[in-house]
């Protein structure tokens, strides 16, 4: 770890704990790609982790003081979590004060639940989906105060509508993917015609609900024994924007389909206030989701300086299914010009499951944090 980052992981923890506070060992966490993660352990038990943003200003647009958008996710989503949030014990989200940015946060117990996938039983992994949709559905209980969007507002103040703030978000990386070369399957402007074609669809949101939009199994954590397990956490929230509930469904269903899964969604309406109907909206909402979430991670390669394994996983993997995203959304439209937009320069849509492991937002290690 070099010596600057050191250096304020300590300052992080001098502030949280108060100056000679207890013996503490510190452990680097890797398996990140945006954040230096540290867990902090004390001799008299406690347990922490200290997330530090990068010193370097290449990113995307809406990768601005994203530890605002984490600590409101843990102070928000702790009031239904049921004791798998994070608590913040110290946090400075203005990377221009003295010490820098960082969140100093508890650690969450339990082991990355696509490091524990293969060892599960059917029935395990049936009641955790159970038990994650339950957790989901709390979580969108929860209301922004101020309107849609990102909390951290990287495009300014929260928007009155949803359909302002996607538009906004969708226009924000197609600008990075243009800005940055990025290999997308369609021309820029093809795709931005495409998805805002559909924006109407974006009224029918109306309560800017707590959205986690990472909700990849490397930021669940599971604990327990074989036969008891659950989850004991959920973690890096810095993704986290107030909008369509719906939109959590692309993450917890990661290149799956969530209308077959039939344990998430039964655990969701449990705690959400009734079952999800796949109306033509839903669906239609879906695939922008999928849409952008796509985006993001074939533009991201660029500014995280992806090594050519990565690259080739996002052309191979990714690309295909923004593909057969955007052909949901020319669908549900009946947009004739975008007949074509299920195999554009020879891309195929993908015939097989997705690795264990995702690039880009997705791929961190748990506990570790983006």
């Amino acid at each position: 770890m070099p010596v600057d980052v050191t250096a304020a992981v300590r300052r992080a923890v001098e502030a949280a704990a108060g100056p000679g506070g207890a013996t503490a060992s510190y452990e680097p966490l890797t398996g990140g790609t945006y954040n230096v993660v540290t867990r902090v352990t004390f001799e008299d038990g406690r347990d922490w982790v200290v997330k530090i943003p990068p010193l370097h200003g290449a990113g995307m647009s809406y990768e601005q003081r994203l530890l605002v958008n984490e600590v409101t996710f843990y102070e928000k989503a702790a009031t239904v979590g049921r004791g798998t949030i994070p608590q913040v014990v110290h946090s400075r989200t203005d990377a221009a004060e003295p010490a820098g940015a960082y969140v100093v946060r508890t650690a969450c117990p339990g082991r990355p639940w696509h490091d524990l996938d293969a060892e599960l039983t059917d029935s395990e992994r049936s009641r955790l989906r159970t038990e994650l949709g339950q957790l989901v559905g709390r979580l969108h209980t929860v209301t922004g105060p101020g309107g849609f969007g990102y909390p951290a507002e990287p495009f300014g103040p929260p928007s009155p509508t949803w359909r302002e703030a996607f538009t906004a978000m969708t226009g924000a990386v197609l600008d990075d993917a243009e800005a940055y070369g990025a290999q997308l399957p369609w021309p820029t402007g093809k795709i931005r015609a495409l998805l805002g074609s559909a924006a109407y669809v974006l009224d029918d949101v109306t309560r800017p609900a707590l959205v986690h939009f990472d909700l990849w199994q490397g930021n669940l954590l599971v604990t327990g024994e074989p036969g008891t397990r659950s989850i004991g956490g959920i973690i890096d929230g810095e993704r986290m924007f107030w909008g369509d509930p719906v939109a959590d469904f692309v993450s917890a269903a990661l290149f799956g389909d969530v209308e077959a899964d039939r344990d998430f969604l039964s655990g969701y309406a449990s705690t959400a206030g009734g079952p999800v109907e796949f109306t033509p909206s839903v669906r239609l909402r879906l695939a922008l989701y999928r849409s952008y979430l796509y985006l993001i991670m074939l533009t991201e390669t660029v500014p995280r300086g992806a090594p050519a394994d990565a690259l080739e996983w996002t052309r191979t993997e990714v690309a295909p299914r923004l593909v057969a995203a955007m052909g949901e959304v020319a669908a549900h439209d009946e947009v004739a010009a975008f007949g074509e937009v299920a195999a554009p320069n020879g891309v195929a849509a993908p015939d097989h499951p997705a690795p264990g492991h995702v690039v880009g937002i997705s791929r961190r290690s748990a506990g570790s944090g983006g």
